[in-house]
């Protein structure tokens, strides 16, 4: 699977936005009123994020590694000024000229190139998951903003609550129907929210920051995201996933072209003990006639075969076989062992998922509405001094954290979306 980095349905939105978003610390911000989702956040990452770059560049230079092990080495020039009775440079007997080349025993080689093309392959892989990881981050990152955004908006309301609280106890205390305690403790609530208010802001801030440091812009460009919030249940199977990911995940992928890798170093490993060999042509030309073949043979020619002897072999070679063997048995582990983890981490993050997804649900559909609705009895209930402020401080606790519970559900079930692909090794396509 060869992950392109953008699709044909962005390329408009791309050429528009290309000098107004993509480029960094010099570019002009964003329309504030083009929102991006996250299909089209994912989209600018992958074609300006570095990491992405770099990969896609270690990926092109391993291509360019492939095609030379077919070549043999450069062949060697030699030429000699031979028997000169004054400096070596003048007056020689003859001139000599030597062309040698080196050759590997056959079939080496094409074992070579191989493992170059599984090396570029590996390369490939290490690009795809380079791109898989920076799509999670991002798409985590902009999850994170909506969580930190939505916090804010229901602490907003818990401060308009607390607000009205506040005033009730007021009212009350004025009339001496409560003590102070109701009003000063409300006095306080309103005030811890008022500072938790701030923090929000700051953590949706860093996240937005966080964000656009994945997309290779300046920290604190502005930058306008959908927040649109939805849920959606897993709808593929957890065996279909586990299947997809010990098929489709770039590490196990990877893994698997490291032990062919492995397998074909074992097999050059024991062609060392063949031979390598050169060929040399030998042309001579004699300048003084008697030091020529014959008096009227002034120029004679030759060839010189050569080999290289494994005499060694019980030390060289053999230890070169088994490191080879004990580097294919842990190839070969390797792969198992992710082929584990990655079934076991799948079938978890599946199982945290659907959990989260009935979590948020019936926090959203149930438990939210009977918490606001519990919130609105206590008021009007202290207001004729029915309960205590007590139980009113915790009908208004509930419904803040029913809320906040809520948001945490429904973010925890697109953070283990997001892992999901991640191990899974692509998008689940649902």
């Amino acid at each position: 699977m060869r992950i392109q980095a953008s699709k044909r349905a962005a390329a408009a939105f791309m050429a528009c936005t290309a000098l107004t978003i993509l480029l960094p610390t010099t570019a002009p911000a964003a329309p504030a009123n083009q929102a991006l989702d996250i299909t089209q956040l994912v989209q600018v990452a992958m074609e300006v994020n570095p990491q992405v770059r770099a990969a896609r560049a270690r990926w092109e230079a391993a291509e360019h590694s492939i095609k030379q092990n077919y070549v043999p080495n450069d062949p060697t020039f030699t030429y000699a000024n031979i028997d000169s009775p004054t400096n070596g440079f003048s007056q020689a007997a003859a001139h000599s000229i030597i062309v040698s080349e080196s050759f590997q025993f056959p079939g080496k080689a094409l074992l070579q190139a191989d493992q170059a093309k599984r090396a570029a392959g590996i390369a490939r892989l290490q690009y795809q998951a380079t791109v898989r990881d920076i799509r999670a981050a991002v798409e985590t990152s902009y999850y994170q903003v909506l969580l930190d955004s939505a916090l804010a908006a229901v602490n907003a309301q818990n401060i308009d609550n607390l607000a009205q609280v506040l005033k009730v106890t007021q009212v009350a205390y004025a009339a001496s129907q409560v003590t102070q305690t109701d009003f000063i403790s409300a006095e306080f609530d309103l005030a811890t929210a008022r500072q938790q208010q701030q923090q929000y802001r700051v953590n949706e801030e860093n996240d937005r920051t966080a964000l656009n440091q994945l997309l290779y812009r300046q920290p604190d460009a502005p930058l306008a995201i959908d927040e649109t919030l939805s849920l959606k249940r897993l709808a593929v199977a957890l065996d279909t996933l586990v299947s997809r990911a010990v098929a489709a995940r770039q590490e196990i992928l990877g893994a698997a072209l490291a032990e062919r890798n492995s397998e074909t170093g074992l097999r050059l490993a024991r062609l060392e003990y063949a031979p390598d060999y050169n060929v040399s042509y030998v042309f001579d030309n004699y300048l003084i006639p008697s030091a020529g073949p014959t008096p009227n043979a002034l120029q004679d020619h030759g060839w010189a075969f050569g080999f290289n002897l494994p005499v060694f072999f019980w030390i060289k070679q053999k230890e070169d076989v088994r490191r080879a063997r004990s580097d294919l048995e842990a190839a070969r582990d390797d792969l198992g062992s992710i082929r584990s983890q990655t079934a076991a981490s799948v079938t978890t993050l599946f199982r945290n998922a659907q959990l989260a997804y009935d979590t948020a649900v019936l926090y959203r559909d149930t438990l939210v509405p009977l918490a606001r609705q519990d919130f609105k009895v206590a008021l009007v209930a202290y207001e004729s001094g029915k309960i205590d402020f007590v139980t009113l401080a915790g009908a208004l606790q509930r419904s803040y954290h029913a809320r906040v519970s809520y948001l945490q559900a429904a973010n925890q079930l697109m953070a283990n979306r997001v892992a999901l692909e991640q191990a899974v090794g692509e998008p689940l396509g649902e």
